[in-house]
């Protein structure tokens, strides 16, 4: 009986371990890279991780090389489709072309989140705690 419960912990990483991965983090980054490690606590190792940036139909990249991820921070952890990475409509372009406009649009979402939240704390009575650096 046992044998069908769902296999939920840190383990079930394995088959990822040498894949092509993306990381959404909890302060909204992308990451893309290729997971060669992972611990009981879902600590990740990326290597040749580059942040991705997006605006409409255009995409930036920054080299970030290795990077350690503590789990705490991990909102979503996906293997990318190698044979399907290259249909998605996106054009590159370069990361200077597009920072700006990326953190225009990161201050109209957070000064959004911000009327939102004082307006559910005086209409509604919900808690302004928790929300600090979470981006979900």
């Amino acid at each position: 009986m046992d044998s069908l419960i769902p296999f939920t912990t840190s383990g079930s990483l394995v088959d990822c371990v040498d894949r092509k991965m993306l990381v959404i983090l909890r302060d909204g980054r992308k990451l893309h890279g290729v997971l060669r490690s992972y611990d009981q606590f879902a600590n990740l190792v990326l290597e040749d991780t580059v942040e991705r940036i997006y605006h409409g139909s255009a995409f930036a990249e920054s080299w970030h090389g290795l990077y350690l991820i503590r789990g705490e921070n991990v909102v979503l952890l996906g293997e990318i489709d190698l044979d399907r990475e290259d249909d998605v409509p996106l054009k590159q372009v370069a990361y200077d072309k597009l920072v700006d406009f990326h953190r225009a649009e990161a201050e109209a979402k957070k000064e959004r989140e911000e009327i939102k939240s004082q307006i559910l704390y005086e209409q509604k009575g919900f808690c302004k705690e928790g929300g600090e650096g979470d981006g979900y």
